[in-house]
């Protein structure tokens, strides 16, 4: 089966977030869309919840003052993961740049503090070979419904370990 990287609905292969985009934004406490620890090649945040695991991370409580890492599953559930995010107000989330979309309008342009474009596409990597090897077929971008995450995602910029343009509310 070919993977649809784009939507994500049929298969259940993950994709990991490269580990120096992690290292790049910070310490997180909570990831809800973690791998299981047996697919999971590092820690992402201190809690991680896999749906192997705990269940569906969407449904299960975010602890109040847990900073989250949210790179959540591509496709039509994306919006409801950005959601909680927001009314959550305190994390990031990488997600694919659909600006154009009802989904991005409602969740991201309506509610985002700051919002980060990748210069590029990103390599995800496979959990099955653990090979970053392969662009994301669509450009990304990171959401930060806090001013204190966007100030993390501009010092990023501002040292050179992430590249690409920050919009961010007035």
């Amino acid at each position: 089966m070919t993977k649809n990287f784009n939507l994500n609905t049929e298969d259940q292969e993950e994709w990991l977030t490269p580990l120096s985009l992690i290292q790049a934004l910070g310490k997180f406490d909570l990831d809800p869309c973690a791998p299981p620890p047996s697919r999971r090649l590092w820690d992402t945040a201190k809690k991680h919840y896999s749906k192997e695991e705990h269940g569906d991370g969407l449904s299960l409580p975010w602890p109040q003052f847990d900073r989250v890492w949210l790179n959540p599953p591509y496709g039509k559930e994306t919006w409801k993961w950005l959601n909680k995010l927001a009314l959550h107000k305190y994390g990031i989330a990488l997600v694919f740049a659909r600006t154009e979309t009802v989904g991005f309008h409602e969740e991201v342009w309506n509610k985002a503090n700051g919002i980060f474009f990748f210069k590029g596409r990103i390599k995800f990597g496979k959990t099955s070979t653990g090979k970053f090897d392969q662009p994301a077929n669509a450009p990304s971008c990171l959401v930060s419904y806090s001013s204190i995450d966007t100030t993390i995602i501009r010092d990023a910029l501002k040292t050179g370990k992430i590249h690409g343009k920050l919009i961010c509310k007035r």
